[in-house]
């Protein structure tokens, strides 16, 4: 196998990752990040974010020599054979994706480069990207070294990253020239993976038409649940019936109150912002993007048609996270409703496992946290459920009556059966049920 000397940009869920993982197959890495007390934090063998499995390969690869980290990119990227680009692409206003980041690494990559050098960009970012990004390279050189940019997406779901890395289904790679294309299937080759070799462009779009799918089979399901309301149907006895079916499968057909993280809320409104552009008009994609935007408040909303106001009233809410296994709280469903909570004057009691911290820096001193999922629900007036955390489906039914003053519960995961909350005296409500 030939090891390669690799820099990794960004210290995210995207680039940590891949960082991790490349030592871990025997590459030389080194991570940049402009947070020196991030740096600090990552060498003392902590992991910025929340994430299984990562701290101990982590540990395990700074230890064995493999893996370091830096804010000094000069000294990262000078010598590297390979530059990996995991830097955000947040969503700007328009739907658009903010690519200052990406900008801001090619440039200091351009200054810093003394051999030639392959630059990946593993970021998401909209079609074409790729090809401004290595002209933008070329133009800022201050060496005289050759190029070439290529597109690698990753396909990660937060909370199983490690693992999505190390045992992806597939690896997808974008390159306009067969020296580049050697030089990526030789970092990989150690994964043991399927490797979708395409052009730049193509690689690009497989992320974006892969991320939109699943968004839109999640959109889907959440439309058909609220039509079951209606027509008194079980969605869960509907997926069910359809998951039998090879081309549906059962993958993203559970019901809940709509999709949220890092990649689907982002990558849908950046397709959409893209067609736009080029004078098409994405309607599966847009229809999509609105369910989603109803279905996040659609428990808040029977809510307030059950209860004259919140106004005073002790509400628990249990999970707080987007989903269970991470703490990102982006476009997370809870924010939308304890935000329209707190305009009510609701008094909100909290539990999540790991979400408490960064919660508290978006909703500073105006929520109560607790211990455990029994201490937010002791003489509550409503519960709500946002995050299926096993702490949180470990409750039992009955504990909603005996702790809560009153035992009327809101669950966005449909994580208990309706007999046996009908059966515990509980007011029960759920999704498409």
């Amino acid at each position: 196998m030939k090891k390669y000397k690799i820099a990794v940009a960004g210290t995210g869920y995207v680039g940590l990752v891949a960082g991790v993982c490349f030592a871990e197959k025997g590459h030389q890495v080194i991570c940049v990040d402009v947070d020196e007390e991030k740096v600090k934090v990552m060498k003392s063998g902590k992991s910025p974010i929340y994430e299984e499995g990562l701290e101990e390969l982590m540990i395990k690869n700074y230890k064995e020599g493999r893996l370091d980290y830096t804010t000094d990119y000069k000294v990262a990227y000078k010598d590297a054979d390979a530059i990996f680009i995991g830097v955000g692409t947040p969503e700007q206003e328009d739907g658009s994706a903010n690519l200052s980041y990406v900008a801001t690494v090619s440039r200091q990559i351009a200054e810093s480069i003394e051999k030639d050098c392959l630059i990946v960009v593993k970021s998401t970012v909209p079609i074409g990207t790729n090809d401004k990004v290595e002209q933008f390279i070329k133009d800022s050189l201050v060496k005289k070294v050759k190029v070439e940019v290529a597109s690698n997406p990753e396909f990660l779901a937060q909370g199983h990253a490690v693992r999505d890395t190390l045992q992806a289904k597939r690896i997808v790679i974008g390159t306009e020239s067969k020296e580049a294309e050697k030089k990526l299937l030789e970092i990989y080759e150690p994964f043991g993976l399927p490797i979708v070799s395409v052009t730049r462009r193509s690689a690009e779009m497989i992320k974006y038409a892969s991320n939109d799918f699943l968004a839109l089979k999640i959109s889907y399901i959440n439309d058909i649940a609220n039509l079951c309301e209606l027509v008194g149907a079980n969605i869960e006895d509907v997926a069910k019936g359809m998951s039998y079916d090879p081309r549906i499968g059962s993958s993203f057909l559970h019901a809940g109150i709509g999709y949220g993280g890092s990649c689907f809320p982002k990558d849908t409104k950046a397709l959409k912002y893209l067609a736009k552009q080029h004078g098409y008009k994405l309607r599966t994609v847009e229809a999509a993007v609105d369910v989603n935007k109803e279905q996040k408040t659609k428990l808040y909303r029977k809510a307030s048609e059950r209860l004259i106001t919140f106004n005073g009233l002790k509400v628990a809410v249990l999970g707080l996270t987007f989903k269970a296994g991470t703490d990102d709280l982006r476009e997370a469903p809870s924010i939308d409703n304890i935000e329209l909570l707190l305009k009510q004057g609701a008094n909100i009691y909290a539990y999540d496992p790991v979400g408490e911290k960064n919660y508290e820096k978006r909703f500073p001193n105006m929520i109560n946290y607790t211990k455990t999922p029994e201490e937010a629900l002791e003489n509550a007036n409503v519960c709500f459920i946002f995050t299926e955390w096993d702490e949180i489906k470990n409750v039992k039914p009955e504990s909603y009556k005996k702790l809560m003053k009153t035992p009327l519960v809101y669950d966005g995961r449909n994580i208990y059966e309706l007999e046996e909350m009908k059966k515990n005296g509980i007011e029960y409500y759920s999704i498409g049920r």
